[in-house]
C-alpha cells in the first residue's frame, strides 16, 4: 500500500475534489480581513471548479517552520476534514514544499497552496501560444523543489553496508533533467515569442496609433469596459481571471481620433512570483503603451487593497505614475462614497464611471484625449538631409502630418512626444 492510500489522498484523475479553505491572521483587528480574503479563495476555487465545504479563518501567533500552522490548529483541522469528508485542503498562503508535505501527512488529504490554485487556473483559461508557454514555464519551476514531494510514496531500498536508491529517487533525478529541459525548450520558445511582440509593437509605435491598455485587479470590469466602448464582445464572466490573454480594440474618441485599447491579464493580491516573471513579456507591452487605464472595483470592500496591490505590481514592472489614469468603476453599485473620495484623494487623474449603466464615458474620453495632447506637441521642423535619422525618429515615436523636400531640407509638420522635443528644438521652423 502506498503512502497515498495510506493517507486517504486520492490522485486520480477524474475524481471530484472538495475542499476547506484555510487562512491565517494576526491581532484579533486583521480577523475581517482574513474572511475577505476567504471569500477570494472561495471565489478561486470555484473559478477551478472544486466546491467549497468550509473557510476557516485561523488565528496565527507565529509561523510553524515544519506546518506552518500549530498542533492545535492542525488537530481542529483534522476534524473537520473528517467531519466534512473533504478530500482537499488549500492554504491562502505559499507554503514550502517541507510544509505541503508535512501538512498531508497529518490532515491525511491533498493539501494546496494559493500559488498552485492559481497556476491551475491559469492553466485551464489559457487561449495563445504564448499565454500557455508562460504558464507552463511558471508550473516547471514551481514542480521542481516539489519532486519529492511527487515522487514520496517509493521507499529507500536497503543493502549491505548502506542505502541504495529506491525507485522514487531514480525517478526524482530523471524528472529533474527532463524538468530542466522543459525550461530552457519553455524560455528559448518565449525568446522568440517576446521578438515578434517587440516587432509588433514597433509597427503599432509607427503607425502613430496611441493605445490605452486597461490594467486592474481580476474581476474589475476591464473586459466589460472594453466592451462597452468599442461595442465588441470579448468574453465576460464573473469570475476571476475570466480573460487571460490581451485583446486589443479600436475606439474612436469624439474629436474623432482613433486609438487603441488593449484588455490585460488581471492582478491579484499574492500574485505569484513566478507568475510575475512569465507574464513579464505581456505586461511590459503593455507598459510601452502610451497610457495605463487603471480600474478600480469601487463596490468591493478591498477596494483600497485592491488598488494598492495592482499599483505595487505596476512598480515592479517599471510603470511611471505620470502614466496612469485611474478609473473608478462600478459606482453604482458603491454603499460606500466616502470610498470613492478617498481613492479620488489619492490617485490623481481620477474619473468615475459604471461599465454596465455606460455612465461617465464622456468624462472618461475627454480626460484621455486631454492626456494625449499633454503628452504630445504638433510642430514644424526643417530638418537637414543628412538628419535624415532624426526622421526616422519622429516615424517610430510620433506622428508625421505632413512631410514635403525643400533643397537639402525636409520640411514637416509632426507630432512629437514631449520627452523627444529637446532634440529637435534647433530644427523648429517658427515660420
Amino acid at each position: 500500500m502506498t503512502n497515498e492510500e495510506e493517507l486517504g489522498i486520492d490522485l486520480k484523475e477524474g475524481v471530484e475534489s472538495s475542499a476547506l479553505l484555510v487562512g491565517a491572521y494576526q491581532g484579533n483587528t486583521n480577523l475581517s480581513i482574513c474572511q475577505e480574503h476567504l471569500e477570494e479563495l472561495e471565489n478561486l476555487a470555484e473559478t477551478f471548479g472544486v466546491p467549497v465545504l468550509e473557510k476557516i479563518p485561523v488565528h496565527l501567533r507565529k509561523i510553524e517552520a515544519a506546518t506552518y500552522l500549530s498542533k492545535g490548529k492542525l488537530e481542529e483541522i483534522a476534524e473537520k476534514v473528517v467531519d466534512t469528508k473533504a478530500n482537499l485542503v488549500i492554504i491562502d498562503e505559499e507554503i514550502s514544499p517541507a510544509q505541503q508535505r508535512n501538512l498531508e501527512k497529518l490532515l491525511k488529504v491533498a493539501v494546496m497552496d494559493r500559488t498552485e490554485l492559481i497556476l491551475e487556473i491559469f492553466a485551464q483559461r489559457a487561449q495563445t501560444k504564448e499565454a500557455q508557454l508562460q504558464i507552463e514555464l511558471a508550473r516547471t519551476r514551481y514542480e521542481f523543489p516539489r519532486l519529492k514531494r511527487l515522487w514520496s510514496h517509493f521507499s529507500r531500498q536497503r543493502a549491505s553496508g548502506g542505502y541504495l536508491k529506491g525507485e522514487g529517487e531514480k525517478q526524482i533525478e530523471i524528472d529533474r533533467r527532463l524538468l530542466n529541459r522543459r525550461l530552457t525548450r519553455l524560455e528559448q520558445e518565449l525568446k522568440e515569442i517576446k521578438r515578434y511582440r517587440q516587432t509588433q509593437s514597433a509597427a503599432r509605435r509607427r503607425s502613430g496609433v496611441p493605445t490605452f491598455a486597461i490594467v486592474g485587479y481580476t474581476n474589475a470590469g476591464k473586459s466589460t469596459l472594453l466592451n462597452a466602448l468599442t461595442q465588441s464582445d470579448v468574453l465576460v464572466e464573473d469570475k476571476l481571471f475570466a480573460t487571460l490573454d490581451p485583446t486589443t480594440r479600436k475606439f474612436q474618441l469624439p474629436n474623432n481620433e482613433e486609438v487603441l485599447l488593449t484588455d490585460t491579464v488581471g492582478f491579484i493580491r499574492k500574485l505569484p512570483h513566478s507568475l510575475v516573471a512569465a507574464f513579464r513579456s505581456t505586461l511590459e507591452a503593455a507598459l510601452h503603451d502610451d497610457v495605463l487605464l487603471h480600474l478600480i472595483d469601487v463596490s468591493h470592500p478591498l477596494a483600497e487593497e485592491h488598488a494598492e496591490t495592482t499599483r505595487t505590481l505596476l512598480k515592479e514592472l517599471n510603470a511611471q505614475d505620470e502614466s496612469i489614469l485611474t478609473i473608478l468603476n462600478k459606482v453604482d453599485q458603491c454603499p460606500d462614497q466616502q470610498m470613492i473620495s478617498r481613492l479620488r484623494m489619492h490617485y490623481p487623474n481620477t474619473v468615475a464611471i459604471s461599465a454596465t449603466e455606460r455612465t461617465g464615458f464622456d468624462e472618461l474620453a475627454q480626460m484621455m484625449m486631454r492626456e494625449l495632447l499633454e503628452r504630445r506637441k504638433i510642430v514644424k521642423l526643417k530638418v537637414p538631409q543628412s538628419e535624415y535619422a532624426l526622421v526616422a525618429t519622429l516615424r517610430n515615436e510620433g506622428k508625421i502630418l505632413y512631410e514635403e523636400y525643400e533643397g537639402n531640407d525636409v520640411i514637416l509638420r509632426a507630432e512629437v512626444p514631449i520627452n523627444l522635443l529637446h532634440r529637435f528644438d534647433v530644427y523648429l521652423d517658427e515660420d
